[in-house]
């Protein structure tokens, strides 16, 4: 039997659909640095319908949203920025507010739901607050949902309290929301009922809308005009950026069906995981509320379980029927991570669970023999 990939490292390691590549080829373009690529205007004025804005930007990158977030909302050098310790922005963005914006940033301890204790970022504030001896916070930054706490929803009462605080102290609030199309469908709410909250947000398209590339940054309308101004500055004038911008519309469009069959496949996933009653591998089902589950992994490392899963052996073969290759990510000392994304369905979440239960006996099994921990494998990765 030929051998079934089913990759579970991220959301962005999706391929672009049919109906994304057809629209590609025939997207109408122009000159978006002249504002002039119909298929990318559309696309903000879409992003603004859904996110409830004034106005918005297509940007390449998430990262660059951010980073254009931070050079806009703190346009003095030195200013601080604060943020979770886990947060995307501080710790997978190469330092970009410090390395070209200047920007210090104040990282503060993430709760496991991804919020910030409102309490400590209170007192963090105020204790710069109106001191000449600390830098000026300016800035604080959310991320919804939170990668790093498994895809955690920030609850709309959180978002409305840390907004009453920023305006409380004369601080703005940037939302990271690479996956906030993932929280408004957890939240069965529209995502302009989540963005309200914020100065300005980012949405990503090359994630679990399936795009190849692109994000978009939403603000008010003065926000957005400043914004274009740094998005030329970090080179991220695309021209005919509409062969990219069709493929993020029909994402966006498709976004809620797409996510909801995710969430259903992560969350099957997770009650499998707790069904194989595995001492090897376990999952805290009330953390998993979107695309993303971190299993806890005991009695060998994350990237030796992510090895055995990738491998394919004539045993598996003999055993199951079928010969299943998965790849996860070895995300911690502890735990590995699992997306799903639109190229994973129901029956490739069936195939990894089986996968994952074969590789937890097989281990088993050799742990009893006293053999170690690895489960024969004779064919190849």
């Amino acid at each position: 039997a030929p051998q079934r990939v089913v990759d579970l490292r991220s959301d962005t390691v999706t391929q672009p659909s049919a109906a994304m590549r057809a629209a590609m080829a025939r997207a109408p373009v122009g000159d978006d640095d002249y504002g002039e690529d119909p298929t990318v205007n559309e696309l903000q004025q879409l992003a603004v319908r859904i996110l409830g804005t004034e106005d918005a930007l297509f940007v390449p990158t998430a990262t660059m949203a951010n980073l254009i977030a931070v050079m806009c909302h703190c346009q003095r050098r030195g200013a601080q920025l604060l943020l979770g310790a886990q947060a995307h922005l501080h710790v997978y963005e190469h330092g970009g507010a410090a390395q070209v914006a200047g920007i210090h940033s104040q990282a503060l301890p993430d709760l496991p739901d991804g919020t910030l204790d409102l309490g400590q970022l209170e007192l963090t504030i105020r204790e710069a607050h109106g001191s000449r001896y600390h830098p000026r916070p300016e800035l604080i930054c959310l991320e919804n949902t939170h990668s790093s706490a498994g895809g955690r929803v920030l609850p709309l009462t959180y978002l409305q309290q840390v907004r009453l605080l920023a305006e409380r102290y004369g601080l703005r609030v940037h939302m990271d929301g690479a996956r906030l199309m993932n929280a408004a469908v957890a939240q069965d709410v529209e995502p302009a009922h989540i963005a309200q909250h914020c100065d300005s947000v980012t949405l990503c398209f090359s994630k679990g809308l399936g795009a190849p590339a692109g994000a978009v940054l939403a603000g008010r309308r003065a926000f957005v005009a400043e914004a274009w101004r740094v998005r030329k500055l970090l080179g991220g004038g695309m021209r005919q950026a509409g062969v990219l911008a069709a493929a993020a519309r029909i994402g966006l469009e498709q976004a809620e069906e797409t996510l909801r069959r995710d969430h259903d496949n992560a969350r099957r996933f997770a009650q499998g995981v707790r069904e194989l009653n595995s001492p090897l591998c376990s999952v805290s089902l009330e953390a998993v509320e979107t695309n993303i589950v971190m299993v806890e992994v005991k009695g060998l490392s994350p990237a030796e379980l992510c090895v055995y899963l990738q491998a394919v052996s004539e045993e598996e073969l003999a055993e199951t029927g079928c010969t299943v290759s998965v790849l996860l990510f070895p995300w911690s000392e502890h735990t590995v991570r699992a997306v799903w994304h639109c190229d994973v369905s129901a029956h490739d979440t069936e195939l990894a669970l089986n996968k994952l239960g074969f590789v937890a006996r097989k281990c088993q099994e050799k742990l009893a023999q006293g053999r170690g921990s690895s489960p024969r494998s004779t064919g190849g990765h």
